[in-house]
């Protein structure tokens, strides 16, 4: 048997339903459950950046009967959350959810899988610089379709960002449709509406590296 490594066992908390991930999972839950209600479109593109495990994307279509609408991409990098995250859309009948080891600070990680309806950058804003969620922030148009929806999270953790991330969002092209920022919690949840033209895809482009502990990694 070999060892979980951290990023792993970061999913943990989610088996506790009173954890703050688990509160944070439910809500971004809540605003793709959401989305989809509100699209009618008889096919939608989903990419999610380090998409971890997969619980809010799958956990959402799982219970769905029109999951068969959505196309999704999930990008992870590592290995032992890309096979939990397969085998959930599998135990889910998910055919249309892929789920790809790669790299997705890097923008060539997302050829094929973009524009998309939905972006989700969950986990992702709270474990870069602040240089680099400015610089994703900027490169979304890259990524989005015609009026597609972001949906975000962020720890409010001093200094608290989210007012400058909800700027940065809106002087992209984004308006938002929800913040959610629960009370006696550090995480918030975002959902911004694309308003702009969408952009080619720079293949060559990097968005961020992650952060965490002092220590970098891919995800």
């Amino acid at each position: 048997m070999t060892a979980r490594t951290d990023w792993q066992a970061w999913h943990e908390p989610y088996a506790d339903e009173g954890s703050p991930l688990s509160r944070r999972l439910r809500l971004v839950r809540r605003e793709i459950a959401a989305w989809l209600d509100e699209r009618p479109d008889e096919r939608l593109t989903v990419v999610s950046a380090c998409a971890g495990q997969g619980h809010d994307l799958v956990g959402v279509l799982a219970g769905r009967a029109d999951a068969h609408r959505v196309r999704a991409t999930l990008l992870e990098y590592d290995p032992g959350n890309v096979a939990a995250a397969r085998d959930a859309a599998g135990r889910a009948g998910l055919a249309n959810v892929a789920v790809e080891r790669a790299d997705a600070g890097r923008l060539s990680s997302y050829a094929g899988a973009v524009p998309a309806d939905l972006v989700l950058l969950a986990g992702v804003f709270g474990n870069v610089t602040d240089h680099d969620v400015r610089r994703t922030v900027a490169a979304l148009p890259q990524l989005c379709a015609a009026g597609a929806t972001v949906i975000w999270t962020r720890t409010r953790r001093a200094p608290d960002r989210t007012p400058a991330l909800r700027g940065w969002l809106r002087d992209a092209g984004f308006a938002e449709r929800a913040f959610h920022a629960p009370e006696g919690m550090l995480f918030s949840v975002g959902a911004h509406r694309f308003t702009g033209p969408p952009r080619p895809l720079n293949a060559s482009g990097e968005l961020f590296t992650f952060i965490t502990a002092g220590t970098q990694w891919r995800c």
